[in-house]
């Protein structure tokens, strides 16, 4: 799975995307579950969209809920995270090859 993982969001990626998203949301009923992992739940959504897979069917071995998932999908794609990502890696050909394909899968998904 760690081969994958890395394969989704090399190091690189994850450098730059980890500066552009958007902060956590305070929660209001204070307490609660810990937040999931930011590159955990990256790398589960960079799976379901590129692969067409839909989110239902996200294989458990990513660690992450589904709900969890398409979540913080919408969040970043309300942010616009796919595109600054995809802009912020403008520099490194190999890497901008990659955040471009994922942000036109993002942009072919319906999203809220």
């Amino acid at each position: 799975m760690e081969a994958l993982a890395q394969r989704l969001v090399p190091d690189e990626m994850w450098a730059v995307a980890s500066t552009l998203m958007p902060g956590q949301r305070p929660r209001p009923q204070g307490g609660g579950r810990a937040a999931a992992d930011a590159r955990q739940v990256m790398v589960a959504v960079v799976y379901v969209v590129t692969s067409g897979c839909a989110w239902q069917h996200l294989p458990h071995s990513f660690g992450v809920t589904v709900p969890t998932a398409h979540r913080w999908f919408a969040r970043w794609t309300r942010a616009e995270l796919w595109r600054n990502l995809h802009e912020a890696t403008a520099s490194d050909p190999a890497l901008a090859e990659w955040t471009r394909a994922i942000r036109d899968c993002v942009a072919r998904r319906h999203y809220p």
